[in-house]
């Protein structure tokens, strides 16, 4: 399988051609966002919180109601729906600020939109991809799918940073564009061959046969989903809230310009990308330990980059932090989707992006709270620190449950077997670290 195999298939090269599109104005809008706020509240890291909680919060309240919609009606058709709104209240808080009206509050107000707007559309469209591509390209149009997010998150965050120091600190054109933006993905979606579509022809179905709580069960009943929608949640809640401490750390920590606080965003995400590609070669459903391993690995080099001395050595770290961020975002993700049921996919993916995105308004809270109590850095060393802990935790139940042994190698290079005893002598997992000649 190649690395761009998906593209091949026109529904799915349409719905990522219009995805990227949309998703760099997305980021652009972020960077925009954030510095708003510290321009609106003196720098506050708690009010930079605030904005974030409210944007995650309706994932909280509202994704598993948007599984239930992805597994009842036309994933196509949601998706236009949510984009036209996205696009709506873009423009919204874009005219706010270019005629010079826009308060703190009406930030909260838009981030809670765009929150309730991602609660619906981001399961439906998690789901959505298993119909664009038959079983065997799945693995590699999930991975596609995170590459076209992370590629729109190195250029998105560096175009909203000079943009913003090239018009003087103004971010409303930003917002206006993302507006504009955003409609391309109705462009893509309406130009689908639908006959095309990998669907299971079905009658409608009613609620009652759609129920979130059959969904909840199914993953009880699941411990190969339970473990890794668990692990998602924990290094969510702390590791994932670089929206929040990157910003803190570029202008508080550092004293970087708007342009330089795009460097350090443009930096996490080109190790994303890294890893999204990397992992667009799996041809498999990855075991629980590709999902520990990379879930230790990155939260080791986010501890490190929460201690960086200097700016230009943040940037170096943040580059493999963003690979394992990525890797193990998608192993947990790819375990998830290729082990589950088609007629479960949406309340299971729902219940995936609910502790992948929902843990942040909490997490932002408390790691914000750290950076202000404790300084910028916290923030940042914190989360990395408790996701690897969390993560050894985990892994040392799991080689406990299944009477798994680790084995240490030095020569003729450092590698870690993992055996199980179902495999005999052949390991269930295999971490190795290039010899260096």
């Amino acid at each position: 399988m190649t690395v761009f195999g998906s593209l091949k298939v026109r529904n799915y090269r349409l719905f990522t051609t219009g995805q990227l599109v949309k998703l760099l104005g997305t980021w652009m809008m972020v960077v925009a966002q954030d510095w708003l706020v510290l321009q609106l509240s003196d720098n506050s890291p708690t009010a930079l919180g605030i904005v974030t909680a409210l944007q995650f919060t309706p994932v909280l309240l509202l994704t598993l109601y948007g599984g239930q919609l992805a597994d009842r009606f036309d994933k196509r058709r949601l998706l236009l729906i949510a984009n036209t709104g996205s696009a709506l209240v873009a423009g919204l808080l874009g005219g706010l600020v270019v005629a010079g009206v826009v308060t703190l509050w009406w930030v909260f107000v838009t981030a809670a939109l765009f929150g309730v707007i991602s609660a619906i559309e981001t399961p439906v469209r998690q789901a959505f991809v298993s119909e664009l591509v038959g079983p065997e390209l799945l693995p590699n149009a999930l991975s596609l799918s995170s590459a076209t997010f992370n590629t729109a998150r190195i250029v998105g965050p560096a175009i909203a940073g000079l943009v913003i120091a090239l018009l003087h600190d103004r971010t409303g054109p930003i917002f206006l564009i993302t507006a504009g933006l955003c409609l391309a993905p109705l462009v893509g979606l309406s130009r689908m061959r639908t006959a095309e579509l990998f669907r299971v022809e079905r009658p409608p179905v009613a609620a009652s046969d759609a129920r979130t709580v059959d969904g909840l069960r199914y993953v009880q009943r699941r411990p190969d989903l339970s473990l890794a929608i668990l692990l998602v949640l924990v290094v969510g809640l702390f590791g994932f809230n670089f929206q929040l401490t990157l910003a803190v750390l570029a202008k508080v920590e550092f004293n970087a310009e708007a342009s330089y606080f795009g460097l350090l965003t443009t930096a996490l995400a080109v190790g994303a990308l890294a890893g999204a590609l990397a992992s667009s070669r799996r041809r498999s459903r990855p075991s629980a330990y590709a999902v520990l391993a990379a879930a230790v690995l990155f939260g080791g080099f986010e501890t490190l980059v929460g201690f960086a001395p200097t700016f230009a050595t943040a940037v170096a770290l943040l580059l493999p932090t963003g690979f394992f961020m990525i890797y193990f975002a998608q192993a947990a993700n790819q375990r998830v989707q290729l082990g589950t049921d088609p007629e479960f996919r949406g309340r299971v993916m729902a219940l995936y992006v609910l502790v992948f995105l929902g843990s942040t308004p909490l997490g932002s809270l408390i790691i914000g709270w750290c950076a202000e109590r404790f300084g910028p850095r916290s923030g940042i060393w914190v989360g990395g620190l408790v996701s690897v802990v969390a993560t050894l935790i985990m892994a040392a139940m799991q080689l406990h449950k299944v009477g798994g042994k680790v084995r240490v190698h030095l020569r003729p290079s450092p590698h870690l077997h993992v055996f199980e005893p179902a495999r005999k002598d052949a390991p269930a997992f295999e971490l190795r670290v290039p010899a260096v000649r």
